[in-house]
């Protein structure tokens, strides 16, 4: 099984004068193709720092991370914005929606970074809105939707470049639970279709959604259980 994510003592230090602040103490971390992971910890763990650098917007002082067999400490910029654009796929809690877009323009986007052609981006990007049921919306704008709606739309855009990894940072917070729990069960669907999943939360109850759970504290990462949170 291909290795998605290996992480070695990953430590993320910020300076703020003379003072020296390690945000992350040394992650060690592994993610298999198809497993759906969740990263837990409360606001100050550590827990968007990791988020960042999983999702190589971010670098690190000390420690090695591959990316689908790519060692990231050694890419660029230019090589780095190439990787995340054909290997993750980010689904933001706000979802990061561009207003005067539609629907289907948005999902379009990261095909058209890609250089592909517009009726290719247009092809594969209404193949993955009529799977997230939002074929009928496609030429609505985001203030014409929904939150749920707004987040399928997100969903379809991290989908539609087939990248390796689904990044997902706090995927229902913005959403009322009821909302939430549709995406939750949306994403236990893409899991078993085999898609690889990465979710950042601070709830308990999302993170038990999840087939295995991380928890993050004071910069330090302990594998964890369904029952271990809901204890916790």
């Amino acid at each position: 099984m291909e290795e998605i994510i290996r992480m070695e003592e990953i430590k993320k230090i910020y300076h703020q004068g003379d003072l020296c602040l390690e945000v992350l103490k040394g992650i060690s971390l592994e993610v298999l193709e198809g497993e759906y992971l969740a990263i837990l910890g409360p606001s100050g763990s550590g827990k968007s720092t990791l988020m960042n650098i999983i999702g190589c917007m971010d670098r690190f002082q000390e420690g090695k991370y591959w990316l689908t067999g790519c060692c990231v400490n050694e890419l660029n910029d230019a090589q780095l914005t190439v990787l995340r654009n054909r290997q993750i796929g980010f689904i933001f809690q706000k979802y990061h929606l561009i207003q005067k877009y539609t629907v289907l323009q948005n999902t379009m986007i990261p095909l058209l970074i890609r250089g592909m052609t517009r009726k290719e981006a247009e092809i594969l990007s209404m193949e993955k809105l009529e799977l997230l049921g939002m074929k009928e919306r496609a030429g609505h704008k985001p203030n014409e939707l929904s939150g749920g709606q707004q987040q399928r739309t997100a969903i379809a855009r991290a989908l539609v470049g087939s990248p390796k990894l689904l990044l997902a940072d706090e995927p229902t917070g913005a959403l009322d639970r009821s909302t939430g729990e549709e995406v939750l069960r949306l994403f236990e669907q893409l899991n078993k279709m085999g898609n690889t999943i990465v979710m950042i939360t601070h709830d308990r109850h999302v993170a038990t959604s999840a087939k295995r759970i991380v928890k993050i504290i004071d910069g330090e990462l302990f594998e964890g259980n369904a029952e271990d949170v809901a204890q916790a």
